[in-house]
């Protein structure tokens, strides 16, 4: 079985220090995934999602963003 392909989405800071990296992760069997990395100083947390998960964070964002209450 092969590595997955990664491509570089995004990198960009957040605050505290974060920082915040996406990956387009595309497995051999055809599975596809956004890869979230955020690094607070040493640690790492990695987050793998498909996009019916990735759709639904990205709502919750942007209720945020829109000022809306939770779901």
């Amino acid at each position: 079985m092969s590595e997955p392909v990664k491509t570089r989405r995004a990198e960009f800071h957040a605050p505290y220090g974060r920082e915040i990296r996406m990956e387009d992760i595309a497995h051999e069997s055809g599975m596809k995934l956004l890869r979230i990395t955020i690094r607070e100083g040493r640690r790492f947390t990695i987050l793998d999602l498909d996009a019916t998960t990735a759709a639904t964070w990205a709502a919750h964002m942007q209720d945020f963003i829109d000022q809306k209450p939770p779901r």
